[in-house]
């Protein structure tokens, strides 16, 4: 059998493998992702408890779930989908995060199945979850839909796909790029290629070619005055995500 192309980009790994140590410093290069993760896991926690009819005021309310963290970073998200009761595989091309996501997952005393793979050797091994979280990892890609496709056929039937990424337009050059990278330093230069961000419509145009069935986008609006994210039903002019299902 064919080996499966990866659409890993060798220079998107060295960036983040080369910000590895930094990934549970909320001051430090990842302060971004940690700023906005309360907002991705609203939506994340509403968006699997409407699709697999849990009640998240009990106290694992994702129990008996098998979910998938493609592109894990550090475990940022890994670590509270464990905290909810689902069986969590984080997964990163960068091999540089996984020691520090399994150090921090042994001190929180979390069961983490930590793999550095990728999404294409995944799906050839046949692995298959009810969650896959793909999240800020798209617009890394060398080819999008082929990467689309892999996390597509890592979903059981009926299974739930969150994506989230940035928009591409003089908005988001300007805010996710030039403030983000330039002004704020919250980022490396270079983080982040305007080219490679995708509009929502080419990424629900994707993710229906892969093989998904867009059930949901939202915007995640970053407010500069109050300092804090916000999920909006209308502004996805910067960051956004969408919930996609694999028809049984």
């Amino acid at each position: 059998m064919q080996a499966p192309q990866s659409t890993v980009d060798p220079a998107e790994i060295a960036k983040f493998e080369a910000m590895a140590a930094e990934w549970w410093d909320p001051n430090g290069k990842f302060k971004p992702l940690h700023m906005l993760n309360p907002c991705r896991l609203d939506y994340i926690t509403s968006q699997i408890a409407a699709e697999f009819d849990r009640d998240l005021t009990q106290p694992e309310p994702f129990a008996g779930l098998r979910l998938l963290d493609i592109g894990c970073g550090g475990g940022l998200l890994s670590e509270p989908m464990a905290r909810l009761g689902a069986k969590v595989t984080g997964a990163d091309a960068a091999a540089g995060n996984l020691p520090v996501a399994r150090l921090h997952a042994e001190q929180t005393g979390l069961q983490i199945d930590y793999r550095h793979t990728t999404a294409e050797d995944m799906a050839a091994a046949g692995e298959q979850f009810d969650v896959v979280l793909n999240m800020e990892v798209v617009e890394h890609v060398a080819d999008p839909l082929s990467y689309l496709t892999a996390t597509q056929q890592l979903l059981k039937p009926g299974g739930l796909e969150i994506c989230s990424t940035i928009n591409r337009n003089p908005k988001s050059y300007a805010m996710a790029i030039f403030g983000a990278e330039v002004v704020m330093r919250w980022l490396p230069r270079g983080t982040h290629e305007w080219h490679k961000f995708i509009t929502p419509d080419e990424l629900a145009e994707l993710l229906q070619q892969a093989g998904l069935t867009p059930v949901d986008r939202k915007g995640f609006v970053f407010n500069p005055l109050s300092w804090n994210w916000s999920i909006s039903d209308r502004d996805l002019s910067v960051n956004y995500v969408t919930a996609s299902i694999k028809k049984a």
